[in-house]
């Protein structure tokens, strides 16, 4: 290159000093040669590139002392780094981009003090690959890159769309500073390479994608990248001055409805108006009306003066007036005026609900202490029992005894801790819990609340809601229950909180313990019948938009309807098939048919089909070996549950199956205990255990079981497999077992009763002292059953097992009618037999059956 084209691309990247320009002119041709060993600067953010002056600033010593020194022009290797973090005093090849630039010192500031970085300005000479790396020094021996020709006819077009988009940058970038202008121009008469370079070392980017692009050997493709980048820069220029214009347009608008505004409320002043509008009146008026306490009066005024104080355009103003509004329609003082008439309850309660007597008999005795004493601090009333049995409709028929606003809350599913204490105003769309929006619906502070499936409530990170419903159902803390969004005290004490919930279990415990459990029972056929006779069948009418008096329906169908399409505890399932019934009548009116006045039995076939839920298709038909008929207490009511026993070879192991529980496993275990220890006086047959293995399995084994109450039924499969006798197929029993053979009480003794009813099977077996529960029922419960308390397994055995005919040859047993040859009947001539008295006489009692008390076997 001639020394008038070296001066020509030459190019500062600031505008040259005179110094700079002597040096030019003095020691052009020397600038362009370098050795092939030079000093090593390592660079981070690299920004020198082959005829462009740069200003570097130099901060490691050694290479401070190396370029202060004699040399006249120093000559520096500039290499950027691929970690900041490198130790600059144990560099390694590794730790740099391979292609770097050739520089050479062409002025150095003076340092005002040793421990400041060293400024020089650089002019970069060509592209360099790095050979290789000498610590002492540290030096880097170099090899120059061949960029080919520097003219090139095809670069043209990509050159003057890299200035188009580097102009169109400036014009975009605030301000552009006349540095960049300077730049601009001088890249009007410059080589494509320099050109290239110089737009790269304008632009703000990060040391990565300016070390890439130093890399790029070939001039065409680096040219591409330069495009690339460029493009990306112009994009993000324009959306961020669009931002900015939208930003600038929304404080222009605010500010000037901050102005007219003001205005506003100059000119209201002078036509003496106030400052207050006409919404700001209206909430002051509602806020002196509302009777505030003393604590929320002064919450009150304090956020009405911030909310004159704030434009109504900002977000604070909407949340500071949805805040007054909340406490200006509260129900501070306001209450229902209603008296407690207890005969008026009782015909409300009657009227609503069939049966249930020992829960309106708790209801009415709640009333009645709340009518003499004047307050509701009373254990809060909490209904358990199947769906469908009258939960909901009971604590609706509470409010209407007690003349006073009725409000439903569900909680199934529940699992924010906020739903029931509220958000905290510092969130957006914070709102009151659902206890303080309810008592905001109603408009009164007394209202009944109904808190529906509380046994439904989860946990989450969120919190846990059955805590935060301690504190609003404690009569002794929730007159001061504070939620979270409100921040002032509110008083429940006036509420009565009524709960509901199908299993008690699943109520957390120090919830329980505030409550008074009242079990609602499921319904027996008949109550079921009167309860669709007189409510069912009109509601389903209206429903239907049919008069009483267009349809009706008989007893006897309403009853095919409970036992052939329904099982349940009680009447959800039976009013849908009574709609069904109503809908099919509706449609014949509409379409102009005419029907039979009553609803018939053939009626009801063509409409629902065949019967699907048949009794004979639940029970057992035949009595089986090891097939025994349980009860279980399900959240839908009760149910018959078989339990199945087989025996295999084996070293007597037993094998549980059907998802069974921890407790059930346990009653298992008890039962099988319990019989090998009696086998001798059941005359079972020694050995057995050592070679079989008891399997018991409960079928619909997608159905989780638990609890103690299935022992007796247990011990009783057991006994039946290894005595090959087989058990009584009308026959159900329930009841817990002990290792000593005794039968302890059970629950849900009513719901499983209906089961056995419902299923066609005539005997019960209960537990003793379940026996006084039984005889409290309605007779409708128990028409049609022969109810057996047993108080051991013998009683059990006695009445669930059938003796083989022809098994034993004593003439005296023979001649006895084949019914009367209980367990115990056997069991106690087997005895005789054994002492070798089978032709004698057997004893017998007062009522004529055989004496089955071994030790009062005797000769006659």
């Amino acid at each position: 290159m001639s020394r008038d084209n070296l001066r020509s691309q030459i190019i500062y990247i600031s505008p040259p000093t005179d110094q700079d320009l002597r040096i030019d002119s003095e020691a052009e041709a020397e600038l362009l040669s370098f050795p092939d060993t030079v000093r090593l600067l390592p660079m981070w953010n690299h920004n020198c590139y082959p005829m462009l002056v740069t200003n570097i600033s130099i901060e490691e010593p050694r290479a401070i002392e190396y370029v202060c020194g004699d040399e006249e022009v120093p000559v520096l290797g500039l290499f950027p780094l691929k970690n900041r973090e490198a130790d600059v005093y144990n560099l390694k090849k590794e730790d740099f981009y391979p292609i770097g630039v050739v520089a050479k010192v062409i002025r150095v500031e003076e340092r005002e003090s040793e421990t400041d970085p060293l400024k020089v300005a650089a002019l970069g000479v060509k592209r360099v690959r790095m050979d290789d790396l000498y610590p002492e020094g540290p030096m880097v021996k170099i090899s120059p890159i061949d960029e080919g020709e520097a003219f090139d006819e095809s670069l043209m077009p990509l050159l003057a769309e890299a200035k188009r988009l580097f102009a169109e940058t400036l014009m975009l970038t605030p301000g552009a500073t006349p540095v960049n202008l300077y730049k601009l121009n001088l890249a009007m008469e410059r080589q494509p390479s320099v050109v290239a370079d110089l737009f790269m070392c304008s632009l703000p980017l990060n040391a990565t994608v300016k070390a890439e692009y130093l890399a790029i050997e070939n001039l065409k493709m680096r040219f591409h990248r330069l495009l690339e980048i460029l493009t990306m820069e112009v994009a993000n220029r324009k959306a961020g001055r669009a931002i900015s214009a939208r930003i600038e347009n929304s404080m222009a608008t605010r500010q000037k409805e901050m102005h007219l505004r003001e205005q506003l409320k100059a000119i209201k002043e002078e036509l003496g108006e106030g400052d207050d509008n006409d919404d700001l009146a209206d909430l002051k008026k509602l806020l002196a009306e509302a009777e505030l306490p003393e604590a929320a009066r002064s919450e009150a005024d304090r956020d009405l003066r911030r909310l004159k104080q704030t434009p109504a355009s900002s977000a604070e103003y909407s949340h500071l007036r949805t805040y007054l509004e909340c406490l200006a329609d509260l129900p501070w003082n306001k209450s229902s005026q209603g008296e407690t008439d207890l005969g008026k309850a009782r015909e409300i309660l009657d009227r609503d609900h069939l049966g249930l007597e020992k829960v309106k008999k708790r209801i009415l005795e709640f009333l009645a202490v709340h009518k003499l004493t004047g307050n509701l601090k009373a254990p809060i009333l909490c209904l358990t029992g199947p769906p469908g049995v009258g939960k909901t409709s009971l604590g609706r028929s509470l409010a209407e005894a007690m003349g006073r606003e009725f409000y439903r809350i569900s909680l199934g599913g529940l699992r924010d801790e906020a739903e029931i204490r509220g958000h905290r105003r510092t969130y957006v769309g914070a709102n009151p819990g659902k206890i303080i929006t309810g008592l905001r619906k109603v408009g009164v502070n007394n209202p009944v609340f109904l808190l529906d499936e509380i046994d439904k409530m989860g946990q989450s990170h969120q919190g846990d809601p059955a805590s935060a419903l301690l504190e609003a159902l404690d009569p002794e803390q929730n007159d001061t229950f504070t939620d979270n969004y409100l921040d002032l005290p509110f008083d429940l004490s006036n509420v009565t909180f009524v709960l509901t919930a199908n299993v008690v279990e699943n109520i957390p415990g120090p919830l329980r313990d505030r409550l008074e459990i009242i079990e609602v029972t499921g319904y027996s056929v008949d109550e079921k019948i009167d309860i669709a006779k007189r409510h069912l069948w009109a509601k389903e009418l209206g429903r239907a938009g049919l008069k009483a008096e267009e349809a009706t329906i008989g007893a006897r169908e309403i009853q095919d309807l409970i036992v052939g399409y329904t099982w349940e505890a009680g009447c959800r399932d039976l009013s849908r098939k009574l709609g069904a019934l109503a809908r099919d009548r509706a449609m014949a009116k509409a379409e102009g048919l005419e029907r039979p006045l009553e609803v018939s039995a053939s009626e009801i076939g063509d409409i629902l089909g065949p019967p699907t839920r048949r009794p004979e298709d639940k029970r057992e038909k035949e009595p089986r070996i090891g097939v025994v008929t349980g009860l279980a207490w399900t959240a839908g009511g009760g149910d018959i549950m078989f339990v199945e026993a087989v025996a295999m070879p084996g070293k007597g192991n037993l094998s549980l199956t059907g998802q069974l529980g921890d407790v059930m496993k346990e009653s298992a275990q008890a039962a099988l205990c319990h019989v090998r220890s009696r086998a001798r006086d059941w005359f079972l047959r020694d050995g057995w255990f050592k070679e079989n293995d008891v399997h018991i399995h409960l079928p619909h084994g997608a159905i989780p079981k638990d609890g103690p109450s299935a022992g007796v039924s247990l011990a009783t499969a057991i006994v039946s497999l290894i005595s090959g006798q087989k058990v009584r197929p009308d026959v159900a029993m329930t009841g817990e077992i002990t290792l000593r053979g005794l039968v302890l009480p059970i629950g849900g003794v009513k719901e499983k009763l209906l089961a056995a009813k419902r299923a066609g099977l005539t005997t019960v077996l209960i537990p003793e002292g379940n026996l006084t529960e039984v005889q409290q029922l309605s007779p409708s419960v128990t028409q049609g059953l022969n109810v057996v308390a047993v108080a051991t397994m013998d009683d059990v055995l006695e009445r669930a097992l059938m003796v083989p005919e022809g098994a034993l040859e004593c003439e005296a047993i023979n001649a006895l009618p084949i019914d009367d040859l209980g367990f115990a009947a056997w069991t106690a001539a087997l005895k005789f037999r054994e002492a070798n008295l089978a032709t004698k006489i057997l004893p017998m009692d007062d009522t004529g059956r055989l004496n089955t008390c071994a030790s009062q076997l005797s000769v006659a």
